[in-house]
């Protein structure tokens, strides 16, 4: 497969999970929509190019780990997985409902999933741990964690900021949805957390900027990563919040929320249009 076919398959495969997202949501009457809407990109990205795992085999040792920090966002990654095999349509089905093996964060009892997460700030610290494990172990996994912008001010995210630094890890790749809205507002109104490049250049990363809402920016972005330069990586992904439902995209209140009958098929068939177009 050509690079162009293979940007467009990923686009297609991320729309199609962005509709079966809507739907999944819908169903439940509960999920963080806005956010999970501007990672899904990057999700689909590492699932269906990037990452090294295997439904078929989800606790190969030598398998790449991904950490979802912002795990508030689980039902992107919840259809993500269904859509690599790792979780079957009608478990999926039950989000929301009692005695559902599925949460509102991130569990091991799903398979794929590597840590339960959802405390904000404590995704990359496990993540520097997984790092460092594997080079004691002399293992040549990556570790991938996706963390949100309204999760910069938890200070455990700069002890391991300097722990990544301290231990030369090459193969860790933290990124940040930097959607610029968290659940009460305008992150920079919030918590400024802005300038990010030059912060975690700071901190001893290798720091690059990608456009999270575009897959061609995505895939060049990971491809340009360097990981025997002996610095952990942090890609500040640019991302628009509800991002591919026009009446969500750049709206605080869709940090959480549950469309109408009357949304959610304006969604779905915007969407739906989308898809065919492709």
């Amino acid at each position: 497969m050509n690079d162009i076919m293979k940007i467009n398959e990923l686009i297609k495969q991320s729309e199609i999970n962005r509709r079966r997202l809507i739907e999944v949501i819908y169903n439940a009457k509960a999920g963080h929509i806005g956010g999970d809407l501007s990672c899904l990109n990057v999700l689909t990205a590492l699932y269906f190019d990037i990452l090294n795992v295997n439904a078929a085999d989800p606790k190969n040792t030598d398998r790449d780990r991904f950490v979802l920090s912002k795990g508030h966002c689980v039902e992107a990654l919840y259809v993500t997985l269904e859509s690599k095999g790792f979780l079957k349509k009608e478990v999926l089905d039950t989000l929301g409902q009692y005695g559902s093996v599925l949460s509102g964060h991130p569990t091991i009892e799903v398979s794929g999933i590597e840590v339960n997460t959802g405390a904000l700030g404590h995704g990359l610290p496990i993540g520097v741990g997984m790092a460092i494990a594997a080079k004691m172990d002399g293992k040549a996994y990556k570790t991938v964690v996706l963390m949100g912008d309204g999760e910069q001010g938890e200070g455990s995210i700069y002890e391991a900021a300097m722990a990544g630094n301290q231990y030369h890890l090459d193969n860790l790749v933290a990124i940040i949805d930097r959607n610029h809205l968290q659940i009460s507002g305008n992150t920079e109104n919030v918590m400024g957390i802005d300038n990010i490049h030059d912060r975690w250049s700071a901190f001893g990363w290798d720091v690059k900027t990608m456009n999270g809402d575009d897959m061609q920016s995505i895939i060049d972005t990971f491809n340009s990563i360097d990981y025997t330069n002996g610095k952990p990586h942090l890609l500040v992904s640019e991302t628009t919040k509800g991002k591919g439902v026009s009446f969500m995209e750049n709206i605080a209140k869709w940090h959480h929320g549950v469309p109408s009958q009357e949304q959610y098929e304006a969604a779905m068939k915007e969407i739906t249009e989308r898809i065919d177009n492709l």
